[in-house]
């Protein structure tokens, strides 16, 4: 599975912005799909994850009830919709795929990752 991010951009605080992870292969329906993030000097971060089925969503404390996940098999992608975005919501975020049992946690149990958009939110 290759994955490829877009939509990061540079946004004032308080604005939108919309994530997108289109995935290659004919298995993206068999995949849970997740988002990291990462700040320079930092470890990688739980942002939110959706289960295979689209049924589960999980979301990072920090992001809950400001960020959104979703997915389209239809279309091999999944979203990540960014709403009342903080400074401390700049980072390069990560698309990542994989056969998840259990907590959606951890990035050690995603196969897939993709190369990374940069979301930057002045203030």
């Amino acid at each position: 599975v290759q994955l490829v991010e877009s939509g990061g951009g540079l946004v004032q605080a308080g604005g939108s912005l919309r994530l997108s992870c289109a995935a290659s292969g004919r298995t993206f329906t068999s995949y849970a799909m997740g988002w990291f993030r990462q700040v320079p000097g930092k470890e990688r971060e739980f942002v939110a994850a959706i289960s295979w089925t689209g049924r589960n969503t999980y979301y990072a404390d920090s992001v809950k009830g400001r960020f959104s996940i979703s997915r389209d098999d239809a279309k091999n992608t999944v979203y990540l919709q960014m709403n009342s975005l903080k400074p401390e919501d700049t980072a390069v975020y990560y698309c990542a795929a994989g056969i998840i049992s259990g907590s959606y946690y951890y990035d050690y149990k995603y196969s897939y990752w993709g190369q990374g958009t940069q979301v930057t939110v002045s203030s």
